[in-house]
């Protein structure tokens, strides 16, 4: 079905996602064995996979010819690729109707689901920054919105108030507190969304989904090799891209620990993921400096009222293993608005000062 020319050896289930089906297969090519990353695409959560594919196909074949034009001797380990199918196109449907892709598999490095140092917080934000390089010179017509208003927070913030509405569940009295908070930060909620919208933030083509696992980093070297899973790779704003990375890599503690008042911020995480973006992403504008360190807040209240929502809903959207899971998710985040905000002026320093060191005048 796919155009690998080898002969099949053995597969599993690989990785850690929890959207698509992964495998890692292994084939004998002329006597040499090779390891591809075998993919069913969730079309449940991605409505539109002939759209997605369009997407990525053409970020990624950009980003090889840029790669390749520069003269980079590691070109097709900088990139994910896709192997075609045998009729031409990135992906394959099976009897049922699945969609199926392929791509080679980097060797020599892997991802990690917490970060151990901030030298790898450094190269992780440092290959999303490049990654957003090579997306930056891509031309042609705008990219698919693979889901529509992913991180309009003004919209998230009307889907939380019709699900306080409705209160399906029954659970909004319980709530109070952070119902309160989410709409007492209404004009956070729109901040990029409105500058984005009088051109003072450019559209860019972006990742969306900047968890620090979404980078292989080199096993010798420690560095970021490859930005993976790029089923959100579409319009949206660098803002969110580097918000979510603050708020991943920055607690001190996980997002669903049940004490949100340990919710604190590692200032010196914050300095690796800006330092490392900042390296590579040479080409932001002042205004989207500028807005780097409220980036974080922005992503994290996102994401803190999408858990409140689905608490609300009856927990329909999040997968939970315990009983108000979806709850203590939403308290650790707006108790960690609450910290980035405190810490708001000591982030902004570091921009400040990262951004004079990387751009001299």
């Amino acid at each position: 079905m796919f155009d690998i020319r080898a002969d099949y050896i053995h597969a599993h289930a690989y990785g850690s996602g929890h959207i698509n089906d992964t495998y890692c297969v292994t084939f004998d090519q002329a006597g040499q064995r090779v390891r591809h990353v075998v993919q069913r695409i969730n079309h449940n959560v991605f409505k539109d996979p002939l759209r997605l594919m369009e997407n990525i196909e053409r970020v990624t074949r950009h980003a090889l010819a840029t790669l390749k034009a520069a003269g980079n001797p590691q070109a097709y380990r900088r990139t994910l690729t896709c192997i075609p199918a045998l009729d031409g196109k990135p992906f394959t449907t099976d009897a049922n109707g699945n969609f199926w892709r392929v791509y080679p598999f980097i060797e020599g490095a892997r991802g990690y689901d917490e970060l151990e140092t901030n030298e790898q917080a450094y190269q992780a934000a440092r290959a999303f920054g490049e990654f957003q390089k090579l997306a930056a010179t891509l031309g042609g017509a705008r990219l698919h919105e693979t889901i529509p208003d992913f991180h309009h927070t003004p919209k998230r913030l009307e889907a939380l108030k019709a699900a306080v509405l409705l209160d399906s569940a029954g659970r909004a009295m319980e709530c109070a507190a952070e119902i309160d908070f989410a709409f007492a930060h209404a004009a956070d909620c729109s901040r990029v969304i409105d500058m984005m919208e009088t051109g003072e933030i450019p559209e860019r083509v972006v990742h969306n989904d900047t968890k620090l696992n979404n980078v292989l980093l080199d096993d010798a070297t420690a560095e970021g090799v490859c930005v993976i899973d790029l089923d959100t790779t579409m319009p949206g704003s660098v803002l969110y891209d580097f918000g979510d990375m603050v708020r991943t890599a920055t607690p001190a503690t996980r997002e669903d620990d049940p004490d949100p008042d340990d919710r604190t911020v590692r200032l010196d995480r914050f300095e690796a993921l800006a330092r490392g973006y900042l390296s590579s992403a040479v080409f932001l504008t002042d205004s989207e400096r500028a807005m780097l360190a409220f980036s974080g807040k922005l992503i994290t209240l996102e994401v803190g009222i999408r858990f409140l929502t689905d608490y609300l809903s009856g927990d329909v959207y999040f997968k939970i293993k315990r009983q108000r899971h979806n709850l203590d998710r939403c308290r650790n985040q707006f108790a960690f608005v609450r910290a980035l905000g405190n810490n708001m002026s000591a982030m902004e320093d570091i921009v400040a000062r990262l951004s004079r060191m990387e751009v001299p005048a």
